[in-house]
């Protein structure tokens, strides 16, 4: 069975917020299936730090990455979440 890797920008709400528990809360929240592969902390500009992840999610999920876009613009914290990429995978 193939899953898809999606690869995402997220923008925190302000410059306090701590990306650690940022991760921490999307971990926290994302279904069964899903799992964050890797993380990143990529600065943007004065301070600002976006979390880039790459979240693997079964192929067959419906909508594609509306839903995994949906969870995470849910949880406190986050201003903005953008899908930069999605690539299939083998397991």
């Amino acid at each position: 069975m193939a899953k898809v890797v999606v690869s995402l920008k997220i923008l925190p709400e302000d410059i306090d917020t701590s990306l650690d528990e940022l991760e921490k809360r999307i971990k926290e929240n994302l279904p069964e299936n899903y799992e964050i592969l890797k993380s990143v902390k990529e600065p943007i500009a004065f301070g600002l730090y976006a979390l880039k992840l790459y979240v693997s999610i079964p192929e067959e999920t419906a909508g594609g990455t509306s839903k995994l876009e949906e969870i995470i613009s849910g949880i406190e914290g986050v201003s903005q979440v953008e899908v930069l990429m999605v690539s299939r995978m083998f397991t």
